[in-house]
């Protein structure tokens, strides 16, 4: 959905949609649609500056880094965004670092399909978990661990760490 510059209204545009993406689409490699992603939109252009704020939601079936169980994610996120015009890009490298959500805008156009996507992989976790607790999967078996104990024996001392146990052996 292409926004044209000019033609936005005085008291600014109002958007309403749902967008489809492909799984692809998205950072997380792992990560599938259950839902498409709902978006409400305030564009409003004030000189030059282009001012979007907006809000997003979906929900997406993740799966986690430490259990390698499949979970639901929610999103729901707002940002706020300044575009400026392609001849101020030049100026780039000397904006305030409290302008970092300022983007530029080309052709006197915006895509608003991709200020979403972009803000939706924004919101992704570095590490998805299925819960903060999380204890991920049992080194010798496999078994998720949240499932309950497994009868498995763990070494959970560190070969590398030998030698000064028996040198701490000998001070003693």
């Amino acid at each position: 959905m292409i926004i044209e510059i000019d033609k936005i209204p005085p008291e600014g545009l109002k958007i309403s949609k749902d967008f489809e993406f492909f799984n692809a689409d998205i950072i997380e490699e792992s990560a599938v649609f259950l839902r498409s992603v709902h978006s409400e939109l305030f564009i409003k252009g004030i000189g030059e500056e282009i001012l979007i704020r907006g809000r997003i939601k979906t929900r997406l079936s993740f799966v986690c880094s430490r259990c390698l169980a499949p979970f639901e994610f929610p999103v729901d996120s707002k940002f706020d965004l300044v575009y400026l015009p392609e001849e101020l890009d030049v100026f780039q490298d000397k904006l305030e670092n409290g302008e970092i959500n300022t983007f530029f805008y080309y052709s006197y156009k915006i895509n608003v399909k991709e200020v979403v996507l972009e803000q939706l992989n924004l919101t992704f976790p570095l590490k998805p978990l299925c819960s903060e607790n999380c204890q991920g999967i049992c080194p010798v078996c496999g078994k998720i661990i949240k499932e309950g104990e497994c009868a498995c024996v763990r070494d959970d001392s560190d070969p590398r760490l030998e030698k000064l146990k028996t040198f701490m052996k000998d001070k003693r």
